[in-house]
């Protein structure tokens, strides 16, 4: 009755995949870019170092700045 007519097998091992840097490398750049970009406007785009005029970026960005702890008024 303690033997079985199936005989166990080694489970298969997942291995994980090598990615070159070379191909991770031009994302990573460009999502770092895009962040600092994001920074800019949510942190900076107002006062002098201003590249568009007026509140509408302020505006849009409103909350975003309060909720990363940025002053805007």
């Amino acid at each position: 009755m303690a033997q079985s007519a199936v005989q166990p097998t080694a489970a298969p091992t997942a291995e994980p995949m090598k990615l070159p840097i070379g191909a991770i490398a031009p994302w990573a750049v460009f999502v770092g870019v895009l962040m600092l970009v994001l920074l800019y406007f949510v942190g900076a785009e107002q006062g002098a170092t201003s590249l568009v005029s007026g509140e509408g970026v302020h505006e849009w960005v409103h909350d975003a700045r309060h909720l990363l702890g940025f002053p805007c008024h």
